[in-house]
């Protein structure tokens, strides 16, 4: 049985993950900032006859709170499948450049980008074990430059200092640690689950939970020969969902 580590998955499209995955017959560590809360979400699966689940609390903005859950799962599984970095937070729109506030943008940041990359690095030893490894970084349309620069985008106007530069910056260290693990069974890859209703946009969204989380499971569940250091979004519907940067 495969394991995976999904972080920000006691609700939203990380815990319909978390399901989907489930039914896929991985073991899940579903990562929450509160343990009340991931315990709660861990019942709800239970209660659906999903068994092979466990919370895990981590904050991925505090090195403490990733160090120690990275102890706690290398002390249940000598090794992990599959890390999905999807914890993130907004920052609250909007989020005009010349005037936000830079603290604000910097907690942005501390979760989206630093956070992700605390979380691979804790975790690289114990994916590496694994025979075929998979890192997915949940980004966002707006992470990409080319689209924000085209004005025919439908999400042209949609522009702010935190959010989207945070994902920019995320797609950035995706790009860079697939290319420093080229040779090796690892698949890392930006996947942008579409605009979604969910708590985080106020449920202005217009995709549903289930398909954004299914666009993330497609690219978590790829084996050694899937794509690497690439950027597929389900809002992109060109070139197979594969965005440009």
């Amino acid at each position: 049985m495969k394991t995976a580590l999904v972080t920000g998955a006691n609700k939203s499209i990380g815990f319909e993950t978390v399901r989907q995955l489930l039914k896929k017959d991985y073991y899940v560590y579903l990562g929450s900032r509160d343990r009340e809360k991931g315990q709660l979400a861990v019942s709800r699966l239970h209660a659906e006859g999903l068994s092979q689940v466990e919370a895990v609390v981590i904050d991925v903005s505090d090195a403490a709170s990733v160090e120690k859950a990275r102890q706690t799962i290398a002390g249940k599984s000598a090794s992990l499948d599959l890390l999905i970095n999807n914890a993130g937070i907004s920052g609250g729109f909007p989020q005009p450049p010349s005037t936000f506030d830079t603290a604000a943008i910097r907690e942005v940041f501390d979760t989206n980008f630093f956070g992700a990359i605390e979380v691979t690095r804790a975790f690289m030893h114990l994916l590496g074990k694994s025979s075929s490894p998979v890192i997915v970084n949940v980004t966002s349309g707006l992470a990409s430059l080319t689209l924000h620069s085209d004005p025919s985008w439908m999400y042209y106007e949609v522009k702010g200092a935190a959010y989207g530069p945070s994902k920019t910056a995320l797609n950035a260290y995706t790009v860079a640690l697939a290319h420093e693990l080229r040779a090796t069974a690892f698949r890392v890859n930006a996947v942008d689950p579409g605009y979604t209703a969910t708590d985080f946009n106020h449920h202005r969204g217009r995709g549903s939970v289930e398909a954004a989380a299914a666009f993330v499971v497609k690219y978590a569940t790829i084996g050694a020969d899937g794509p690497t250091g690439r950027f597929f979004s389900l809002d992109y519907q060109k070139n197979g969902n594969e965005s440009p940067w």
